[in-house]
């Protein structure tokens, strides 16, 4: 039997969808306060078991009869304040399951990030040969998903059979405005700046088909970054804008700009007691250009990668018609 972690996020629940529709038995994660998503609602072929990957025991007792774990549970927040809990579930909770993988003799499948790669040689795309340097002005879920990674990695060194995915931006409608979808609300929303950053986007369904592939392929001891295409944040949200129906944003957000808007964002949430809605981690990130080569996972899987303006004219219909919905 297969075993998911963080079935019910946006990964997760896109991954057991095409598990249960090839016609696998998948026992499905979740923590006690997490509602099932819609996607996988009413299927017989998932058993639902409560369980945190930090506790141990629960774990343990998930695990009976299993060969297959794929690892989608992490917490993602760019929140300073968020430190202790993203190092706790992204890095201790990783290595609960390596242990216990290595211990029974499971196959492990590990979605790690693009956050945990190193930076391009001059002129070139950042491929899975670029490795993490120590940055001190790394933001903690850059480093959390490194160090979880890096759990694996240990794993491997000790007989672990496991392969590795580093996604890039994950997008599609089940998203909805949480996560990646935040982005189209934004926009949506009237966002009227942008930023000179790039970065990789792919849409959801590719992530889940690649990962299904490099767990049966028998491949191991290897990682693979899973990216459609490279995109400047301002195509990115032109596109979005055209599916919405609004104005692109046509400002461009200078790096002082951003300096003052997350220092007034924090300034709001001492006042509000509500997340900043823009904090220190993020504005930074919003200016790197970080290009990936998806080369080898092309190679590895033979995927024909969904083009990018699909994947968000059919996200933003959807969003657009759950909102029109949402008003009758």
């Amino acid at each position: 039997m297969i075993l998911v972690t963080g079935a019910t996020g946006f990964l997760g629940a896109e991954l057991v969808h095409q598990l249960t529709g090839l016609g696998n038995k998948v026992r499905a994660l979740k923590r006690k306060d997490s509602g099932i998503p819609a996607l996988l609602e009413h299927n017989d072929r998932i058993s639902w078991a409560v369980a945190d990957i930090n506790d141990i025991s629960a774990l343990e007792d998930a695990f009976e009869g299993i060969t297959q774990v794929y690892h989608c549970a992490a917490f993602i927040s760019f929140d300073p304040k968020d430190r202790f809990r993203l190092f706790r579930v992204n890095i201790e909770g990783t290595a609960n399951l390596v242990n216990l993988c290595n211990d029974l003799g499971v196959r492990l499948l590990h979605v790690s990030s693009v956050a945990a790669l190193g930076n391009a040689k001059k002129d070139q795309l950042i491929s899975e040969k670029d490795l993490w340097e120590y940055d001190a002005k790394a933001h903690h879920y850059a480093v959390s998903k490194y160090e979880g990674e890096m759990e694996v990695w240990r794993g491997i060194a000790e007989g672990l059979d496991a392969v590795i995915v580093n996604p890039a931006v994950i997008i599609g409608a089940g998203a909805g405005f949480s996560g990646s979808g935040a982005i189209f609300k934004l926009v949506k929303d009237g966002l009227s700046f942008y930023t000179r950053g790039a970065t990789g986007i792919v849409d959801v369904a590719d992530v889940a088909w690649c990962m299904i592939a490099l767990m049966n392929g028998g491949i191991t001891a290897e990682r693979y970054i899973v990216s459609s295409e490279n995109y400047y944040y301002r195509q990115f949200f032109a596109e979005i804008a055209r599916g919405m129906g609004v104005a692109p944003p046509a400002r461009e957000a200078k790096p002082w700009m951003l300096s003052i808007a997350w220092r007034a964002a924090g300034l709001a949430a001492l006042f509000t007691g509500k997340p900043a809605a823009l904090t220190s981690d993020a504005a930074r990130s919003s200016l790197n250009v970080s290009l990936y080569s998806n080369e080898k996972v092309r190679k590895a899987t033979g995927i024909v990668f969904k083009p990018l303006d699909q994947s968000i004219a059919e996200a933003c219909s959807v969003l657009k018609n759950g909102m029109t919905a949402s008003k009758t």
